[in-house]
């Protein structure tokens, strides 16, 4: 018999990265928004593409380099036909990709809104006295471990803090603070959670 609650919970961003850049239009950094728009030039070799951002002060736009003068021959087909029309979902998926957006921008900000799926893996065959969460997350969010357990788990930030101090709440891989952003493969396990005060996730 198992007193385990296994759940998984998928974790979608809301809100692509934005780099901060000093706009030369307002005269100091700001931030840029993806305007999910990309402008591509070819020569009929060779071709450049760009990502199309806008200051979120004033407008101004920004081209987040893509391709730089790359031979149109090297390029998977389907990439470059999405690249052509600039494809909605290919514009997101660009946008989302915030390794990439920092090598051109040395400041980057995350947002922490996120749509939360939760599912059960395996349900507990006895009343749960722990708790196991898988954490997907498909694009990359800045949502605190701390502020999702709270949020999910209907408890107080620290309540949480307070579960991770006594050892009831432990998170693999190790993270040095619960103000750390989740990420995807997270699994976190809390142990003597079910009371009065909490309820089981959905």
């Amino acid at each position: 018999m198992s007193d385990v609650l296994r759940v998984q919970w998928t974790i979608i961003a809301q809100t692509a990265p934005q780099p901060w850049l000093t706009c030369s239009r307002c005269g100091e950094a700001r931030r840029f928004r993806s305007s999910d728009k990309i402008r591509v030039n070819a020569n009929g070799k060779r071709i450049d593409a760009w990502l199309i951002y806008k200051c979120t002060g004033c407008g101004s736009t920004w081209n987040r380099p893509i391709l730089e003068r790359r031979p149109v021959r090297t390029i998977e087909q389907g990439f470059l036909t999405a690249l052509h029309a600039s494809e909605a979902v290919l514009a997101r998926r660009l946008a989302f990709d915030v390794e990439g957006l920092r090598r051109s921008a040395a400041r980057v900000e995350e947002f922490d809104d996120a749509l939360v799926i939760e599912a059960v893996l395996s349900a507990s065959t006895m009343p749960p006295r722990q708790l196991e969460i898988l954490c997907r997350v498909p694009k990359p969010v800045g949502l605190r471990l701390d502020r999702l357990l709270a949020n999910e788990l209907r408890l107080s930030r620290g309540r949480i803090r307070g579960l991770a101090e006594t050892g009831d709440l432990v998170v693999f891989p190790s993270v040095s603070s619960l103000r750390r952003p989740v990420r995807d493969g997270m699994r976190l396990v809390v142990s003597h959670l079910f009371s009065a005060a909490c309820r089981p996730p959905a």
